[in-house]
């Protein structure tokens, strides 16, 4: 297994960055780049063409993020790994990356030695997570759940999701439709409940930006074109808080 060569595919937006970590990774024994990508798009094409063991994602990326290129390749491609490589290690970030099917989660002060650990570590099965995330998994998970989770709540389906800690990979997604995360179904309800982008973020202690990112994300999923349309659709399938 030590001697096999590890195929890489990177996908960065930014020229720069994306080009340092393919001359990085040229340095690493046991590691070969098979494909640069600058988007999303581009990543899902190169892993359908190159099929890599292992994707190094970043998650801001234009035309296609991160988080969804990640669920799209791990669709098509179950074999192919990937290991997020991004500046943000926000709840908003990680979570959503890890339900859509990453393994292993870094951030872009990791030194080279880390990220071939964690290439390394996602190609043999196991988990390929920073210190500095693996404290934050636990922290959240350890944190008491009785405050969020009132039993007399209407809410279905995804609604009991969203305020704990979002479940690892598979648990949430199944009982969410189109798709959604569990953060963007809570977006959605509090879109419903009439919160503007502002009072989302203050409610959610996130930026505007953020909000901005998932309405933009949950509009594409559920189809909907504008905010009326949303609050219908989280009413027909009972992620509205009202």
């Amino acid at each position: 297994m030590s001697d096999a060569v590890v195929r890489v595919l990177v996908a960065d937006d930014q020229k720069v960055v994306r080009e340092g970590i393919v001359m990085l990774l040229g340095l690493l024994p046991g590691i070969e780049v098979v494909g640069a990508a600058g988007d999303g798009e581009e990543a899902v094409a190169l892993a359908a063409a190159q099929l890599p063991d292992v994707v190094l994602m970043d998650l801001r990326m234009p035309r296609c993020d991160g988080v969804e290129a990640t669920r799209r390749i791990r669709a098509a491609h179950p074999a192919t790994e990937v290991v997020v490589l991004t500046t943000y290690a926000d709840d908003d970030s990680l979570f959503p990356a890890l339900q859509a099917g990453a393994r292993g989660y870094l951030t872009k002060d990791a030194g080279a030695e880390e990220i071939a650990r964690a290439i390394n570590d996602v190609r043999a099965g196991a988990a390929g997570l920073s210190p500095q995330i693996q404290r934050r998994l636990l922290e959240r998970f350890a944190a008491p759940s009785a405050p969020s989770a009132p039993s007399a709540s209407p809410a279905p389906s995804g609604a009991a999701a969203a305020d704990p800690a979002p479940a690892l990979p598979a648990a949430v997604a199944p009982t969410l439709p189109d798709g959604l995360t569990a953060r963007e179904a809570e977006v959605l309800g509090l879109i419903a409940d009439g919160l503007s982008n502002a009072e989302i973020a203050a409610r959610l202690f996130v930026s505007m930006a953020t909000v901005k990112t998932h309405i933009n994300n949950l509009f594409a999923k559920t189809g909907v074109r504008d905010r009326a349309q949303a609050v219908g659709y989280a009413y027909r399938h009972g992620l509205s808080h009202g």
